[in-house]
């Protein structure tokens, strides 16, 4: 069972919307705070991906649509 996958996508999912919540709340460094530590995770998790799995890893960002 690969449950990175899953954890990566449901934390790009919330960062969408806390992006969204941002553009309205530009002072809300609390929430701020939890999107910079989400994608803090997100970005380890991928690290994590692509060093046990390249192929699953390139699969994934291009499913994603991140990372250029």
């Amino acid at each position: 069972r690969d449950t990175s996958v899953t954890g990566v996508q449901s934390v790009l999912f919330r960062s969408i919307e806390l992006t969204e919540h941002l553009k309205s709340n530009q002072k809300d460094f609390a929430t701020k705070r939890g999107l910079l530590m989400m994608v803090g995770r997100r970005k380890r998790l991928l690290s994590y991906l692509k060093d046990r799995n390249l192929d699953g890893y390139r699969a994934l960002i291009k499913k994603l649509g991140i990372r250029g």
